[in-house]
C-alpha cells in the first residue's frame, strides 16, 4: 500500500489533460489550485499504513487474500459495513470529505452487478472484474467514479437527445473492446484520480441500450478530458481548514475513448442497468451518513471552542447547551441510521458481498441532505457575528492595528485573541464561506436528491406488515392479497424471535477500541 507521498508522486506518471481555470494543467501533482484534494486523499493512505488507524483502514480481500486499503474493499458481512462506516468518518473528520470512498462504492455495486449480468446473459464480466479490482487493489489506486451525465434535456431519454454526448455512450465494438463518447458533468476529485469507473447515471431502457455501459479508464486515456475547478479554497490565509483540504470537481469528456473488453463490465445489458446504479446509489448513501458524521464532530469542537473564546460555559448556559445538544442529536441521529444499515445488512443473493439495508441508509442520507442547514444554522448561533464580521488574518500582524485588535477582540480572559478569531475563521470557512456553501450543495444532491431517497424509503419500507398488524389487532381478518398495493411492502424477519445474530455472537471485533480511534 501506498504512502500520501507516494501516491502524490505517483500522479507525475500519468499525463492526463486537465484544464483548470482556462489554462491547461501541466503536473496534476505539482498544481497549486489541487493541493487541498491532493492532501486530502493523502490521509486515506497514511491512515492505512499507520498502526492506531490501520484496523479501520484495512481489510483483508476474501478473494485474494491480501491485505489492502478499504476504500477498495468488497464487504462480505455486516462487520465490514460497519468498519467502514467508522473509517469513513475517521477520516472525514480530519478532512471535511476525503472523497476516495466513492471508490469503495462503485467496486461493491460492481461487484453484485457483474455476478448478476454473467448469470443472466452467460458474459464474461465476473472475470474481468475480479482481475481488474484485484489490480486495483495491489497498486492501491484512486479511483473516480464517473456516473452523472450531462444529461441535456431532462424531460428527454438519452437517444432523443438532440447531442448524444450529453451521455457516455458506446459507439463502436470490435473484438479489441469498445469505444466510448459523452459526457459525465460530475466527477469527484477527477483530476487526481489514477483511473475512472465509467457507470450508468440512471435506468435505461432498450432503446437506450448503447448508454448501459460500465468499464474502467485510466485519468491519461487518449480522448479523455478534464475540465476542473479547485479543491477547497487554495492559497487564501482566511480559509484555515479548506486551504489544506478540499474536494474538485470536474467535468469528463470523452472522445473517441477505446476500452479493451478486459476493462468492460457492462456493454448494451440495459435490463441491469438500473439495478446497478440503486446498488452503488445504496451503497454510497451509506458511506455519506459517515462523511457527513466526520463533518459533524467539526462543527460540534468548533462550536465548542466559540463558546469558550466567547466566555461562555454551553454547560452552564442553558441555551447554548441546547444548541449543542441539537447539532450533537443531528449528528448521532442520522449517523445511527448508518449503524442501522450496517447492523441490518444482508449479503447479495448472486455474489455474496453485503448490502447496506436501503430503509435506514436512505433514511440517513435523507436526514443530512436537509439538516446540513440546520447544522450551519447552530454554528452560527453558538459562534456569535463575530465569524463574519472579523477583519481579515493579514490584520493579525499588521503593527498599526496588531495590538489594539488584541486588546478588544479577546472575550475570555483565559483565551488569546488570536485564538478566539483562529477559531471565528475556522467556523466561518466551514460554514459561512464559498466553502461552506458548497458542503451544503454536495450534502443536498450528492448520491441523489432528497426526492430519491423519498421514493427509495417508501419502496422499501415494509407498510404491508405495519398495515397486516392494526388489522390483526382490529381483528378485521384480511386475507393477505399480494396484488394488494398497500400491502405490497413487507419485509419479514425484521423483527423475528431469533434476532439477526445468534446469541453471543460479536457484530464486530472490539468495536469500542475501533469507536475510540475515531473519537
Amino acid at each position: 500500500m501506498l504512502s500520501a507521498a507516494e501516491y502524490k508522486e505517483s500522479l507525475r506518471r500519468y499525463q492526463p489533460t486537465v484544464y483548470l481555470n482556462g489554462h491547461a494543467v501541466e503536473s496534476v501533482a505539482d498544481e497549486p489550485g489541487f493541493v487541498p484534494g491532493v492532501n486530502a486523499l493523502g490521509v486515506t493512505y497514511d491512515y492505512a499504513l499507520d498502526a492506531d488507524h490501520a484496523p479501520l483502514m484495512t481489510a483483508t480481500q476474501q478473494s485474494s487474500g491480501e491485505l489492502v486499503n478499504r476504500m477498495l474493499h468488497i464487504n462480505t458481512s455486516n462487520a465490514d459495513l460497519m468498519n467502514k462506516l467508522e473509517a469513513v468518518r475517521l477520516i472525514c473528520q480530519e478532512t471535511g470529505c476525503a472523497q476516495r470512498y466513492l471508490a469503495h462504492d462503485a467496486l461493491n455495486a460492481i461487484e453484485q452487478s457483474v455476478h448478476r449480468v454473467d448469470a443472466h446473459k452467460s458474459t464474461s464480466y465476473r472475470e474481468h472484474f475480479r482481475a481488474y479490482l484485484h489490480d486495483a487493489q495491489a497498486r492501491d489506486l484512486s479511483l473516480g467514479i464517473a456516473m452523472t451525465d450531462a444529461k441535456g434535456d431532462r424531460s428527454k431519454r438519452p437517444h432523443r437527445q438532440a447531442s448524444p454526448n450529453t451521455y457516455v455512450h458506446i459507439v463502436e465494438r470490435n473484438g479489441q473492446g469498445i469505444v466510448i463518447s459523452g459526457t459525465k458533468a460530475i466527477v469527484t476529485g477527477a483530476p487526481y484520480m489514477h483511473e475512472f469507473l465509467v457507470m450508468p447515471g440512471r435506468n435505461i431502457s432498450e432503446a437506450d441500450a448503447d448508454f448501459a455501459v460500465c468499464c474502467a479508464v485510466p485519468c491519461d486515456a487518449p480522448g479523455l478530458t478534464i475540465v476542473a475547478r479547485p479543491a477547497g479554497r487554495p492559497g487564501e490565509n482566511s480559509a484555515l481548514f479548506s486551504n489544506k483540504y478540499g474536494q474538485s470537481t470536474g467535468v469528463v469528456v470523452f472522445d473517441q475513448v477505446f476500452v479493451p473488453w478486459e476493462r468492460v463490465f457492462l456493454a448494451g445489458e440495459w435490463e441491469h442497468s438500473g439495478e446497478l446504479t440503486y446498488n452503488y446509489a445504496t451503497h454510497h448513501r451509506h458511506s455519506c451518513i459517515a462523511a457527513r458524521a466526520g463533518f459533524g464532530d467539526l462543527l460540534i469542537g468548533a462550536g465548542a471552542l466559540m463558546c469558550e473564546a466567547n466566555g461562555f460555559d454551553p454547560g452552564r448556559e442553558t441555551h447554548l447547551r441546547d444548541q449543542m445538544v441539537d447539532l450533537i442529536k443531528i449528528t448521532e441521529g442520522f449517523y445511527a441510521c448508518g449503524v442501522a444499515s450496517s447492523v441490518y445488512a444482508k449479503p447479495d443473493p448472486d455474489s455474496g458481498s453485503f448490502m447496506p439495508d436501503p430503509v435506514y441508509a436512505n433514511i440517513g442520507k435523507l436526514l443530512l441532505s436537509t439538516q446540513i442547514y440546520d447544522m450551519h444554522r447552530i454554528a452560527h448561533y453558538v459562534s456569535g457575528g463575530l465569524i463574519v464580521s472579523l477583519p481579515g488574518p493579514d490584520e493579525d500582524h499588521n503593527p498599526a492595528t496588531q495590538a489594539n485588535l488584541a486588546d478588544v477582540l479577546r472575550a475570555n480572559p483565559e483565551v488569546p485573541a488570536d485564538q478566539r478569531l483562529q477559531t471565528a475563521r475556522f467556523i466561518e470557512d466551514l460554514t459561512a464561506s464559498y466553502q461552506a456553501g458548497w458542503y451544503s450543495v454536495i450534502s443536498m444532491h450528492g448520491g441523489g436528491s432528497p426526492q430519491a431517497m423519498t421514493q427509495e424509503i417508501y419502496r422499501h419500507y415494509p407498510v404491508g406488515n405495519k398495515v397486516e398488524l392494526v388489522e390483526r389487532l382490529m381483528e378485521r381478518g384480511v386475507a393477505h392479497d399480494p396484488n394488494r398495493p398497500i400491502t405490497a411492502n413487507r419485509q419479514p424477519g425484521r423483527c423475528c424471535a431469533q434476532g439477526c445474530t445468534p446469541t453471543g455472537e460479536p457484530m464486530m471485533a472490539d468495536l469500542r477500541t475501533l469507536k475510540n480511534k475515531r473519537q
